[in-house]
């Protein structure tokens, strides 16, 4: 290893490991308990501060360990003999295209270490990838002296919907702009330079000025017929740069990924489900469940964590909308609890992923729709509720027991759970 390798090196962040990698990636939303005896509007305000709350996995541990190593890789190569090789190979390229002389792609560093992180949407892996950048430096570029150069060492760029390749190399041209102040995306645009000259143009600027490139939503290559030309240009901007490419998307890829034996090898990397039942989703749900802005603090049950995750399919993102969601609702309609009851008015408003997940217990609603013809009328109902009363004063003393209520139900013909409800917590169960 060169000594400019070591001081590129010794440039970045140190690496994070164990408990103080997790402790630096969870992220508390700003809590004080006294939130709680606030108004409705200033609590409503401050409910849309849970968005932000993540408690790392496995996952995130990975994510951040492998964009370390690959970052690493990369920077090692910057001032290493086949860099100098690889820059001058562009340099004859774009000379080449630029008179309209015959040109050849010819890439000597390689990209061996590019990767893929396919998950579950939802599970959140864009956020892992946030934070392990942001523990690598983030925004922050790296100055190298002989000769002098700038250095970014992550980028992040999307996929385009319509997988225009000059679309995706004006996206890297800007980010790389915006870090370092360069100015090669107007430049390009000046000289309207075609596709290829484009290509070479932008392999040098990443071969001198960043690490890893990220492009997510990676899985838009499948739902456009150009999908195929990005991933050549990508797989030709890989070998010309020699920088480590992270390609981040849903397991609707894999498919695409695992078709052509070269996509397979440089898109091998991590892949991800939904969360499982087990500690980590415990600890999930105890750790969020501590940021109530309900004026009445519940308690966290089992039963409701198994209800969080039958209702969330694993999901942690739907996690987090179930309980804002449920909170919001509590404090609006002045129940302020969060209970399996409002956590189900909750879930309703999710009913355009019902088809996607699907719980095995339901919450039977206490205020069911009934079909018109069924609706008691004023008299009846006004009778019903005397009924109701007359049964809820014989039972109404301290001392009771569940004989008692039975008999006074079956006697008055009301519904023993409408009684019950005044002594205990009742939850109907639909089978």
């Amino acid at each position: 290893m060169y000594k400019s390798e070591w001081n590129i090196m010794e440039k970045l962040e140190p690496m994070i490991t164990g408990e103080t990698l997790r402790d630096r990636m969870t992220v508390h939303p700003i809590y004080e308990k006294e939130i709680r005896s606030e108004n409705q509007a200033v609590r409503l305000m401050h409910l849309s501060d849970i968005s932000s709350f993540y408690l790392p996995s496995d996952m995130s541990v990975e994510i951040y360990t492998k964009l370390y190593l690959a970052m690493m890789k990369s920077m090692q190569k910057k001032e290493s003999r086949l860099a100098v090789m690889q820059r001058n190979i562009n340099a004859k390229n774009l000379r080449a295209e630029v008179n309209e002389t015959g040109i050849s792609f010819d890439g000597v560093l390689g990209g061996s270490d590019s990767f893929s992180i396919i998950g579950c949407s939802g599970i959140g892996k864009t956020t892992a990838l946030s934070k392990a950048v942001q523990l690598m430096g983030g925004d922050r570029v790296i100055e190298m002296e002989n000769p002098y150069s700038k250095i970014i060492p992550v980028i992040n760029v999307q996929c385009p919907f319509d997988c225009s390749a000059k679309s995706m190399l004006f996206a890297i041209l800007q980010k790389i702009d915006a870090a370092i102040g360069s100015s090669y995306y107007e430049g390009t645009v000046r000289s309207r330079s075609n596709i290829n000259t484009l290509l070479i143009s932008t392999s040098q600027v990443l071969l001198n000025h960043v690490a890893v490139l990220c492009i997510d939503e990676i899985q838009n290559l499948i739902k456009h017929r150009a999908g195929m030309q990005l991933v050549s240009m990508l797989t030709e901007l890989l070998n010309e740069s020699g920088i480590s490419i992270v390609f981040v998307g849903t397991p609707e890829i894999e498919p695409f990924f695992e078709s052509v034996d070269y996509l397979a090898r440089r898109t091998l990397g991590l892949t991800y489900g939904r969360c499982a039942y087990n500690s980590y989703f415990k600890t999930f749900c105890k750790e969020l469940w501590n940021f109530q802005y309900v004026s009445k603090k519940s308690r966290l049950t089992d039963e409701i964590i198994n209800w969080f995750y039958q209702h969330s399919a694993g999901t942690l993102s739907h996690v987090i909308f179930l309980f804002q969601t449920a909170q919001e609702i509590s404090i609006l309609d002045g129940r302020e609890c969060v209970d399996l009851n409002v956590l189900e008015d909750a879930y309703q408003r999710m009913r355009m992923l019902h088809l996607h997940i699907q719980p095995e217990v339901k919450i039977k609603k206490t205020a069911s729709k009934r079909k018109k013809e069924n609706i008691p009328s004023l008299e009846e109902q006004q009778v019903l509720e005397k009924t109701n009363e007359a049964a809820r004063e014989e039972v109404s003393g301290e001392e009771w027991s569940f004989c008692d209520f039975a008999k006074t139900a079956k006697k008055n013909h009301v519904d023993i759970l409408d009684l019950l409800q005044d002594k205990i917590s009742v939850t109907e169960i639909a089978v």
